[in-house]
């Protein structure tokens, strides 16, 4: 036991390596905000897009939607970091790994505010039109309030799990946690920075995840 706790939790390394681990929390903390912002506003308009835009738009949301969700996020990482730059584009590592987890983020968050706007009765739309109420204002006032109360538990859930895939960042060396954890254990000798990230990992998601259990169970019991 002496032995797992030298090599698993040294407290002695844990407390020089915490400045970095603070750091790199700072950094996945900002990158899950910055992506879940940007990607979700993205995944509505492309959402409005597919449902209410002409054909040719309709096709593009269409395509966007099959091919960010059939795509690794690693993969869409690789390429906007290491292949952009043959083409003239060169985006920094934050740039780089907010554009690549917003862009396959905006894909799931188009399929699951679709789903909620699909499941409003057309009534609701043809009664709104009757009164002479324009597309947009349907949209804003009647049809997304609605939607919102349906897709926000499966939203929050694909938050969660935008916010560990930041995790891969570190392949295009961005300090966040991760990044800055196997930094710290390649300069420590020891596994330590690597439990201690896991632990604040578990810190900053875990009230994520009841938050998700809560939204699931209130929409189940406001349905009932």
């Amino acid at each position: 036991m002496p032995g797992f706790v030298e090599t698993f939790l040294n407290a002695e390394v844990f407390v020089r390596i915490f400045p970095m681990l603070l750091r790199g929390v700072g950094n996945t903390i900002l990158l899950a905000l910055t992506t879940i912002t940007l990607g979700g506003l993205a995944g509505v308009l492309i959402c409005l897009a597919r449902l209410y835009g002409p054909r040719p738009v309709r096709m593009l949301a269409v395509l966007h939607v099959d091919v960010f969700r059939a795509l690794p996020i690693l993969v869409v990482l690789v390429l906007i970091y290491y292949a952009l730059p043959f083409v003239g584009i060169r985006l920094n590592a934050f740039t780089s790994a907010t554009l690549a987890l917003g862009l396959v983020f905006s894909a799931f968050t188009a399929e699951v505010f679709r789903a909620g706007i699909q499941s409003i009765p057309d009534g609701q739309t043809e009664a709104a039109k009757a009164l002479g109420m324009p597309f947009w204002a349907i949209i804003y006032k009647i049809i997304l309030p609605q939607a919102f109360r349906v897709a926000i538990p499966p939203h929050t859930s694909n938050s969660v799990a935008i916010a560990k895939d930041t995790s891969l960042a570190s392949v295009v060396a961005m300090p966040d946690l991760l990044k800055q954890a196997t930094d710290a254990q390649a300069l420590t000798a020891n596994p330590t920075p690597l439990i201690a990230a896991a632990i604040m990992y578990l810190i900053v998601l875990w009230p994520a995840v009841r938050l998700v259990s809560y939204l699931e169970e209130r929409f189940r019991t406001v349905k009932r």
